[in-house]
């Protein structure tokens, strides 16, 4: 029989290719025919409405996202004015991560279902896809240059200080100076411009949670960092900072606290045996309370004294900074503290 009417035969004109049934992706000849597939045409109908919907999520993502608050990710929003510049930074970049690691999770996702195993066929071999290269190449880039940019313009605004010298910033708003001293075990802030002194050591004061700084709300507040023995940390939560106390190094940061409230603080650097207990507090009232909580501490005896030593300079006993029910035993106090 000749091979043309075997041909026929096997495969009846009119009736489709089985491989082709099996396969509808391949492109081989058909049988019946001889000539290739006709190649689906791209950007058809069905096409269409994906684009526009791709387009109106492209629109409307950061309008949506412009218009809701910063995630938090259980980090302190900030009671600072530099605090806050770090929690953007910070929620920025937790937010990205979040979606470049949905965005890599969602394609693998697709790969592996769009790319099953379906027969014993090999499939298409391809080596190279230069536009994918060149994405996955740049885009990296260009997201870690943007982090960096921020990273320095918060670092900048976070560590921006105004003049040593300054009483007002350039705003008008006043400046106060106060030098924070740590030491083992304790924490004294003295306030140059309104001969105030305040020391306690461990536990002691409000609450027992160590010695209070109390700063005017809405001001400038420039904090003098010095050490008087080994390196401690100063570390407010809701400050969103800290910074080393070192000795012979001294630091200066500005602070703007922007509402009244309490915020506790601590040592954040192991500094020898009652480390754990080394804690203060930060009170900002308002500036006319300020002032009055100064002349009061005047009043009190709660001066600089001229003494230069953190540590034998302590409050009167019957001061709030002296109060104490979880004091270190005498006998492994500092004699200074003794």
């Amino acid at each position: 029989m000749p091979a043309n009417v075997i041909a026929v035969i096997a495969t009846p004109t009119g009736s489709p290719d089985p491989s082709r049934r099996r396969y509808p992706w391949s492109r081989t000849p058909s049988v019946a025919t001889g000539r290739p597939p006709a190649p689906a045409q791209p950007g058809g109908r069905a096409a269409r409405p994906r684009r526009r919907w791709l387009a109106a999520v492209l629109v409307a993502a950061p309008l949506v996202l412009a218009a809701c608050n910063q995630p938090a990710y259980w980090a302190s929003r900030g009671a600072t004015t530099q605090g806050q510049d770090t929690f953007k930074l910070w929620s920025a970049m937790v937010t990205l991560g979040i979606i470049i690691g949905g965005i890599v999770a969602v394609l693998i996702l697709w790969s592996v279902v769009r790319y099953r195993r379906r027969s014993d066929e090999m499939p298409k071999q391809f080596h190279e896809n230069v536009p994918i290269e060149i994405l996955y190449t740049v885009l990296p880039v260009i997201i870690v240059g943007v982090l960096f940019f921020f990273t320095v313009l918060t670092e900048n605004n976070v560590d921006a200080t105004v003049a040593s010298s300054a009483t007002v910033t350039s705003s008008g708003t006043p400046v106060v100076d106060i030098t924070v001293t740590a030491f083992q075990w304790g924490w004294r802030f003295d306030y140059p411009g309104l001969n105030v002194g305040v020391v306690g050591t461990t536990t002691q004061g409000p609450d027992n949670h160590g010695p209070q700084m109390v700063v005017p709300a809405g001001q400038t507040v420039q904090i003098t960092l010095v050490s008087d023995d080994v390196i401690h940390g100063f570390y407010v939560r809701d400050f969103n900072f800290s910074r080393y106390a070192q000795p012979g190094v001294t630091n200066v940061f500005d602070l703007n606290v922007i509402h009244t409230g309490t915020y506790d603080g601590q040592c954040t650097q192991f500094c020898g045996l009652y480390h754990s207990e080394m804690l203060f507090s930060v009170r900002a009232v308002t500036p006319a309370g300020f002032e009055q909580w100064a002349s009061s501490q005047v009043a009190a005896g709660h001066t600089l004294q001229g003494t230069g030593s953190s540590s034998s300079n302590t409050p009167p006993p019957q001061s709030n900074q002296t109060k104490s029910n979880a004091a270190p035993p005498a006998s492994t106090k500092p004699k200074a503290l003794a």
